[in-house]
Order: C-alpha cells, then structure tokens, then sequence
C-alpha cells in the first residue's frame, strides 16, 4: 500500500474520485495551505486530502459565540475539531488535484480540483499552520459482477432522476452517462440527493460491486418515495448537467 503525507481539508461533503470540486478559501489555516501548494511547480500535482467531517463542524469561529459572550474564538489548524482532530472525521477520504488555485486581491483563494484516489485516514498532525495528515492510499477492486450492476445502476438512476425533475423533464440519454462501473458508481454517488453519512458509506464501500449494490436499493427506495410525494423542493439540482470531469 501507498503511504503519503498530505494537506489535510476538512469539509462539510463527500468527494469522490473524478468529481469536481471548487472551493471559496477563506480561513487563514486554508490559506496557509493553498500558499503552500502554489510552491509546487505547475508540471507537478498540488495534492491535498479531503475528509468529511462527522460533527457538522467546518468553519472555525471567528467571535466570541452564544451564550458566552466573552468566550475567545479558536484559532489554528484544529480550531473547532477538537483535542484529538482525527476523531472529528470520517476515516476514508479521497485526495484532490488542485488544478487551478487563484489568489484574489483580499488574500482568499478561488480553488478548483478534482478527486484521483481514495485513501485512508492513518493520522493528523495539528503542529503547522494547517492540518497534514498521514494517507493509506485503497485500490478501488471490482468486485463480482460489477458490469451487469452497472447496467441496472443506470436505469434507476435514470427513473430516479426523471421522478425527482418531473414527469415531463427530460430524462438523460445513453451517451450523457458513462459505462465503466467504478466511473459510474462515483456519479452516480455523488449525484443522488443524499446526506453525508449516506454518501460517506458509498465512498468507503470495499469493491465497486458492492457500492453499485448500495446504490441499486437507495435508488429504488428513493424513487418510491419521490412518486409519492406531493411536490418536490429544489428540483434544479436534476436539472444540471452531470459529468466527472
């Protein structure tokens, strides 16, 4: 297995491998850290590793918070993930390849990357001005049967998003989807209007064959549901294009 040692930004959502993901750095610990990618030269990967935080926390405090109003806001690179920041994260994260990092005028930073690799959580260390952490890279296995689950994935991903947009929306066609499993199972994960600890489960699964499983029975419930349902909230977020790249 690889190791690697790499920046360290936790966030609020789940990213999976070829998927994009822009970023609106703000706080000083993140950038601190995008200072310090903009270091590496430009024909090399700007790496870093994203982790889903388990608590709900990603901003640290910025003054003093209810009820007390002479508390001290937390600063540093674990402000707000408490004594042991391992503990704050889900273990399996995936690492991010910063293909343009933009620093504007007031000192914050326009990042866009893209997710490669899926590692796991060995440990995280707090002593710079930004979290580094300690990365276990996973081989992404097939599993049995992947192709056939595949297939079956993206016919009820294509009724779950036509149920989701409306009867009369229209539903995608076959070239708009890719056919590779493990491509498929990673869109269509990161697609799926789902929560976090749901969309944490499918990256963390072991195999491809075992993700589209998961995601054949969310599928399925989940357009049962919809069809039931009087009306549907926030139905633009069908309406965008879906591409992993």
């Amino acid at each position: 297995m690889t190791v690697a040692r790499l920046p360290l930004f936790p966030l609020n959502t789940v990213l999976f491998p070829g998927l994009v993901l822009p970023l609106n750095v703000f706080e000083e610990r993140y950038r601190a850290m995008m200072r310090e990618l903009l270091k590496t030269d430009e024909s090399e990967p700007r790496r870093f590793a994203v982790v889903a935080i388990r608590d709900g926390r990603e901003v640290a405090p910025t003054a003093p918070g209810l009820p007390d109003q002479t508390a001290l806001p937390e600063r540093g690179p674990a402000a707000g993930f408490g004594p042991d920041p391992i503990q704050a994260f889900h273990r399996v994260g995936c690492i991010a390849d910063a293909a343009t990092i933009r620093e504007r005028p007031d000192g914050t930073f326009e990042v866009l990357a893209t997710g490669t690799t899926r590692v796991k959580l060995l440990s995280v260390d707090a002593s710079g001005p930004f979290l580094t952490a300690e990365l276990e890279e996973l081989p992404e296995e097939p599993g049995d049967g992947a192709g056939t689950l595949a297939e079956g994935v993206l016919r009820a991903f294509r009724s779950y998003q036509k149920r989701l947009a409306g009867a009369r929306e229209r539903s995608l066609s076959t070239g708009e989807l890719p056919d590779e499993p493990s491509v498929v199972s990673y869109l269509v994960a990161a697609a799926a209007v789902l929560d976090t600890p749901s969309k944490q489960r499918l990256l963390q699964a072991p195999d491809t064959a075992t993700r589209l499983r998961e995601e054949l029975k969310l599928l399925r419930s989940e357009t049962a549901v919809i069809r039931h349902l009087p009306s549907l909230p926030a139905v633009e977020l069908t309406r965008a294009p879906t591409s992993p790249n």
